[in-house]
């Protein structure tokens, strides 16, 4: 597995070494001992699975407090933009983004600890979307920001009028609103 260090500490590209023959690959998608060593000490608690079409932008999601979430994602179906945002006051890379492309293709994943919302852009028919996190869903301090704020810009491979949000995801907050980090 290689390690790819981003412009915003705490954000981490995953290249994890692919062994394919005719029969079809193998690869190590995550370890313990080497990921611990190498980015953090993380203790995951769980592994969710979403299923998402073309144009479906989900995100940018955060949990404060507590119950703030690190999360390692990967694709195992289709391709997503996805999209890691620096929210954590006084960082030197507040307000900043990464995004990276992954795909069952190129298997790459992505590390995002806490205090950086995150949210991912369908770019596949369809998409098969695999995190672990470290810590439970909270309902009560979850927030979402305004993916299209501005502020942030992000730019998004799909046209604003194909894409596919939820009405959570709409009514997101902009950067320079957010309250409770």
């Amino acid at each position: 597995m290689e390690y790819i260090s981003t412009k915003i500490s705490g954000v981490w590209i995953l290249e994890p070494k692919v062994f394919a023959d005719p029969r079809g690959y193998f690869m190590e998608s995550y370890k313990k001992e080497e990921f611990n060593k190498l980015i953090a000490p993380v203790n995951f608690i769980q592994d969710n699975e979403s299923k998402s079409s073309y144009g479906v932008l989900r995100g940018l999601h955060f949990q404060t407090g507590d119950t703030a979430q690190a999360k390692l994602v990967r694709v195992v179906q289709g391709a997503v933009l996805d999209v890691a945002v620096d929210i954590r006051p006084g960082s030197p890379t507040f307000g900043k983004h990464v995004a990276v492309e992954l795909s069952a293709e190129n298997k790459k994943q992505l590390f995002v600890s806490r205090g950086l919302a995150h949210g991912f852009l369908v770019l596949s028919k369809t998409a098969v979307f695999n995190y672990k996190v470290d810590n439970h869903y909270s309902p009560s301090t979850e927030q979402t920001l305004y993916c299209f704020d501005p502020e942030l810009a992000i730019q998004w491979p799909v046209e604003e009028r194909k894409l596919i949000l939820s009405e959570k995801d709409r009514q997101g907050k902009f950067l320079k609103d957010l309250s409770v980090l």
